[in-house]
């Protein structure tokens, strides 16, 4: 007898979905126990770290990944990395977990309120109706996870597994193919606003495609500015054309973009910002067009045209129709870098920064999360390929260290280093142990300062004392070790160089994966 598992099994192998992440419950046990041999599960320690370690994994594979959650306790554990994933518009499938079917109408203990817990996160959710319903909504949310490029929820009660699957069509097609053809009369509108431009200026997204928009950048000879709180590189920063990351608050936005007539946003919204400031994006004169292949990034942007579209697809034939600009020669930017003190201690964050931008290689592949260090990060250390720099674009914490493991899963041949505060690594922790149990060769650099120092700095610019207290007790080093990660303390300039010249050069060749707990003292400011 084909039972349901079977038949979601050969959905699974069908759309590659062949690696399960997941943090395994009573409601999960029919599905997982006794896997065929090849579908492989990943144990994390945490749901966050799931969710974490399956969004690694898909935007290294460039492909969507699989979890398993735990009823309410395991999704309402995931929900803010699910809220990341949604933001970073990365595709997983995930299966939850339900009490049995047949006695769910009595709230058994462990039966889930599901459908609405995730809110607003998943771009779709289906609680399907029979069991025999489950193989096609499986294929469905695969479906729907790749169109809408986020996490898609199945919820299936722990009896539908091993219920008969009768051979029944599937609701969902097979295979799904989505165009990315643009005609040169719908373009036309954007190259008559490009064409006219006295001085037009790009800013690129997470999802522009980098050799068509280089070609653009190129064609017009104008900077490309990269977007604030983006959750990846969207233009090679190491590029002449290349003018570093949008500001986060009005004024200084409008400022950075007041001598352009036309701003042409490729990949990304229009325009991200972190705290209110009153006025306008733009000084009046400015122009401004978006392309982006997310509808409710483009209904929301306030721009005078907007493309649903493939951006790179645009910016190819954009490409082929402008004409060629004379490139404007632009000051490249020396940054500014505190010499190291005597003795080499305390080291700051950028004295860190710019050992790594120096040793790294080119194909590194860069999680960041330090809040208070991001703007050094950005100066410091230029992306030099798509993957190059990777942020949680939602904002929480909790992304880098799981994810960071599971693109080391999905890229094994390229060096993969983790970049992440103190505060920001306790939220992502559980994720060492998988990587010290899967080997993966991944590098967390922690610049820990015992604090929640982006914090402190906005409690400062509000002109009040903190409550919270700093944790200096916690010893990041001890807690990798404790987990089975290797790990070692970092207190001066010396012992900094010399832990990078001896783990960087064989970075991508790593087996195991190594913690480096760098003391940092607080930067004196902060401004997103």
């Amino acid at each position: 007898m084909t039972t349901v598992r079977d038949a979601t099994f050969d959905v699974l192998r069908r759309h590659g979905l062949t690696t399960i992440f997941g943090n395994p419950g009573s409601t999960e046990v029919s599905l997982l126990t006794g896997l065929p041999d090849d579908l492989r599960f990943v144990l994390a320690l945490h749901e966050g770290s799931v969710i974490g370690m399956a969004t690694g994994w898909a935007i290294g594979n460039e492909a969507p990944a699989l979890a398993v959650l735990h009823t309410t306790a395991g999704l309402g554990n995931a929900v803010g990395a699910i809220a990341t994933a949604r933001a970073n518009r990365v595709p997983l499938v995930v299966l939850v977990g339900q009490q049995d079917r047949r006695h769910l109408a009595l709230e058994p203990f462990l039966a889930g309120r599901l459908g609405g817990l995730a809110g607003d996160y998943p771009v779709w959710t289906d609680q399907p109706v029979r069991a025999q319903d489950v193989p096609g909504a499986v294929a469905r949310a695969c479906h729907e996870a790749t169109t809408f490029r986020g996490p898609a929820l199945v919820i299936v009660p722990m009896d539908d597994w091993d219920a008969p699957f009768s051979g029944e069509t599937a609701a969902a097609p097979v295979r799904v193919v989505r165009p990315a053809d643009v005609s040169d009369e719908e373009l036309a509108p954007l190259v008559e606003l490009l064409s006219a431009a006295r001085s037009p200026a790009i800013v690129a997204g997470a999802r522009a495609g980098w050799e068509s928009l280089v070609a653009l950048a190129e064609r017009l000879g104008c900077p490309v500015f990269q977007e604030s709180f983006g959750g990846r590189a969207g233009f090679p920063q190491d590029h002449p054309r290349y003018a570093g990351v949008l500001p986060a608050d009005r004024g200084r936005l409008r400022e950075a973009l007041a001598e352009y007539d036309v701003v042409l946003a490729v990949g990304a919204p229009v325009f991200r910002q972190y705290p209110y400031a009153p006025g306008p994006l733009v000084e009046p004169g400015t122009s401004v067009a978006v392309v982006t292949d997310d509808p409710a990034e483009a209904h929301r942007s306030p721009a005078a045209l907007a493309y649903l579209a493939s951006p790179s697809a645009v910016c190819a034939r954009l490409a082929a129709l402008l004409p060629a600009r004379t490139a404007v020669a632009r000051r490249p930017d020396v940054p500014d870098i505190p010499p190291v003190p005597p003795g080499g201690r305390p080291l700051r964050a950028a004295h860190v920064l710019r050992e790594l931008a120096a040793r790294l290689p080119a194909d590194t592949v860069l999680v960041e999360e330090t809040p208070s260090s991001r703007p050094d990060l950005h100066r410091l250390v230029p992306a030099r390929t798509p993957l190059g720099f990777l942020s949680a674009a939602m904002g929480g914490l909790g992304f880098a260290v799981p994810a960071a493991v599971g693109l080391r899963m999905a890229l094994p041949g390229r060096p993969v280093l983790a970049v992440v505060g103190d505060g920001s690594a306790l939220y992502g922790v559980h994720a060492l142990w998988s990587a010290a149990h899967y080997r993966v060769g991944a590098l967390f650099v922690v610049l820990a300062n015992g604090r929640y120092a982006i914090m402190d700095h906005l409690a400062d610019q509000r002109g009040g004392k903190a409550p919270w207290p700093p944790f200096t007790e916690v010893d990041m080093g001890a807690l990798a070790r404790s987990l089975g990660c290797p790990a070692r303390r970092v207190d001066a300039y010396d012992e900094l160089t010399a832990a990078l010249d001896e783990v960087l050069p064989s970075l991508a060749a790593r087996e195991e994966p190594l913690l480096l707990d760098v003391s940092v003292t607080v930067d004196p400011d902060f401004q997103p």
